[in-house]
């Protein structure tokens, strides 16, 4: 089954403007479509494509890449194995699981000056150390972040009415209960299914909770075998499913010692960066200073993690069972699972944040005279300044830090919002917005 996906666009535009120039390069998690999309662009917007799996492919094909001093072979040779024609400027050669190859990545150099053909790649844990560091990375490689289908990429796919979303957000006033409870409802089926494809398919298909869990228990499973090439001794197994634990501890920042006991800070951080070079988990780092450009005040020591996906993230939160059931999946979708959910909606937050392609920031500070502290959980920058988020999962209750913040940093805030399941409203200077106006936020 394929689904629309925004990545698709990308790679139009990169086709008109660039591929002449460039190769492009698919990046990101395991399973999150890249190579669905990239066979779909070909097949559409081609005259003829070759296909090249590195996960499956013959020594014959690998041998090719051996000697590209003689494109003119090199080419002859690419279309016997395959039995496919190229023709020049209308063919695309495609190199799938490319780091695991990592010859042919560093032949793009050379095939893009040929200029005869377009040429895509697609990666995963593509940035990897060992997989790149006996290579020349080429310059001439664009790079496209394919993430887990978003919520308006996943309404397209299961029938929902995102145009009326953006007709609420442009409204900018209540659409009353009933309506606004429907909606939070339809999120919460998008945060227990997720964005990974396959279980999109598997829950359009009309599986239950429980069966679309483990299609998503398999994906984890996958990752985990990565992570285990790269780590044999798994802590990087166990920095990523300690992610929901730590998040509903609400520390102020992620601790890489609960989760694997302490390291070497150098051995600690390689296995923080692999894991987060993999993309299948979203760091966000705290903001030591908003005032100024986030980027240049962040704080690589203070940080939180999230996962990539929502879906996942439900089935992390209950992996110590061997499937999860479906009333613990009829309880999130009626809101009445017992645990404060909190830093599940923060994942959900997080996920839409980065799907817009933006990096995540936080900002903590202490309270006068307190052991306490203030927390804003998301910051985006918006010109030249910044608009502030806190999440809360229920009610709407106190919002004591995001006031704070406000006089704080006012001469540099744009808005402040609090995101909940309530309807749109107003409290001062606080923008009130459910969960599901927030990719229109970003």
């Amino acid at each position: 089954m394929y689904f629309e996906r925004k990545a698709y666009k990308k790679l139009t535009e990169w086709k008109a403007e660039y591929a002449d120039k460039y190769a492009v390069l698919l990046e990101g998690a395991r399973r999150v479509g890249k190579s669905t999309i990239a066979e779909h662009f070909a097949q559409n917007e081609y005259k003829s494509y070759i296909l090249i799996d590195f996960s499956k492919t013959t020594d014959t094909i690998r041998n090719c890449f051996e000697d590209i001093g003689n494109l003119n072979i090199f080419f002859l040779r690419l279309q016997a194995e395959t039995g496919i024609t190229l023709y020049e400027h209308e063919s695309l050669i495609i190199f799938d699981e490319v780091q695991l190859f990592p010859k042919a990545r560093q032949a793009i150099k050379h095939l893009v000056s040929d200029g005869r053909y377009h040429y895509l790649e697609t990666g995963s844990l593509i940035s990897i150390k060992k997989n790149v560091k006996d290579i020349l990375i080429p310059s001439e490689e664009m790079k496209i972040q394919v993430y887990p289908m978003d919520y308006e990429e996943f309404c397209k796919a299961a029938g929902g009415n995102y145009e009326l979303l953006q007709q609420i957000y442009q409204m900018d006033s209540a659409i009353g209960q009933a309506t606004n409870r429907k909606l939070m409802r339809d999120l919460r089926i998008y945060m227990a299914v997720g964005g990974m494809p396959q279980a999109v398919e598997a829950y359009i298909a009309g599986k239950n909770f429980s069966q679309i869990d483990m299609v998503k228990r398999q994906i984890i499973s996958l990752y985990e075998e990565d992570f285990k090439k790269i780590d044999a001794s798994g802590r990087i197994s166990a920095l990523y499913h300690s992610i929901p634990a730590q998040l509903s501890k609400d520390p102020r920042k992620y601790r890489i010692t609960t989760a694997i006991g302490k390291q070497t800070n150098t051995r600690a951080d390689e296995l923080l960066y692999e894991l987060i070079d993999s993309k299948t988990v979203l760091p966000c780092y705290n903001s030591t200073d908003p005032r100024v450009s986030l980027a240049d005040t962040k704080d690589f020591t203070s940080y939180k993690l999230y996962l990539s996906d929502t879906g996942l993230f439900v089935t992390l939160m209950f992996i110590d069972r061997p499937v999860t059931d479906n009333d613990v999946y009829a309880k999130l979708l009626s809101d009445k699972l017992p645990a404060n959910l909190g830093y599940l909606y923060e994942n959900l937050v997080a996920q839409m944040i980065a799907a817009s392609g933006r990096e995540l920031y936080y900002h903590t500070w202490e309270k006068a005279g307190s052991t306490h502290y203030y927390e804003v959980d998301f910051l985006i920058s918006e010109g030249s300044k910044i608009n502030a988020f806190e999440i809360k999962s229920s009610g709407v209750g106190k919002h004591e830090s995001i006031k704070e913040f406000y006089r704080k940093f006012s001469g540099n805030v744009h808005n402040i919002y609090l995101l909940s399941q309530k309807d749109v409203g107003k409290e001062e200077n606080l923008l009130l917005k459910p969960f599901y106006l927030m990719p229109f936020l970003t």
